[in-house]
C-alpha cells in the first residue's frame, strides 16, 4: 500500500524501512529510550510498519500490532522533527485507521503528549476501561 501526500509517501513496504532511523529515533523517545537496540529491531521485524519518505530519505514511522482480525494498537509514531508542521503525522496516522486492514477493528494507542492529534481520528481517552502490566524484570 501506498500513498502520496504533498511531497511525501506513505508505504506499508517493510523493506523500505529504514531500521538505522527508526533505532536512532526510539532510541532517543521518552516511550522507548530504555529499550535495548534488539528489541526496537525485533519489534519492526513483527510489526506492520509504516514509513513515510521524502525521495528516498525516511522522515517518519509508524508501527502496528494486530491479531488480523478484532484489534489493532498503534505505536512508535514519529515524524522527523524538520519535517513537523506539515500535517504529515495526520496523514500517516488517517492512512493506518481508514485502510481497508483496520477499519472495523478495535484500535487502541498510548501518548502522553499528542491526544488532539488523535482525537481527530476517533481515539478517546478511555482510563476506565483499559488495564496495563508493565514489563517485570527477571528474576535471578
Amino acid at each position: 500500500m501506498e500513498v502520496s501526500f504533498k511531497n511525501y509517501l506513505i508505504s506499508d513496504d517493510r523493506f523500505k524501512i529504514n531500521r538505522e532511523i527508526a533505532l536512532d529515533f526510539l532510541s532517543k523517545s521518552y516511550w522507548a529510550k530504555n529499550r535495548a537496540p534488539e528489541r526496537i529491531l525485533k519489534s519492526i521485524e513483527t510489526s506492520h510498519c509504516y514509513g513515510v519518505y521524502c525521495e528516498d530519505n525516511q522522515i517518519g514511522f509508524a508501527r502496528v500490532i494486530t491479531d488480523e482480525a478484532t484489534f489493532y494498537y498503534i505505536c512508535d509514531v514519529f515524524v522527523l522533527e524538520e519535517y513537523r508542521g506539515q500535517g504529515i503525522g495526520k496523514k500517516l496516522i488517517e492512512t493506518i485507521v481508514h485502510s481497508e486492514r483496520y477499519e472495523w477493528m478495535t484500535g487502541l494507542l498510548g501518548t502522553a503528549d499528542a491526544h488532539g492529534l488523535y482525537e481527530q481520528y476517533g481515539f478517546e481517552k478511555d482510563p476506565e476501561r483499559y488495564m496495563r502490566r508493565a514489563p517485570q524484570s527477571r528474576m535471578k
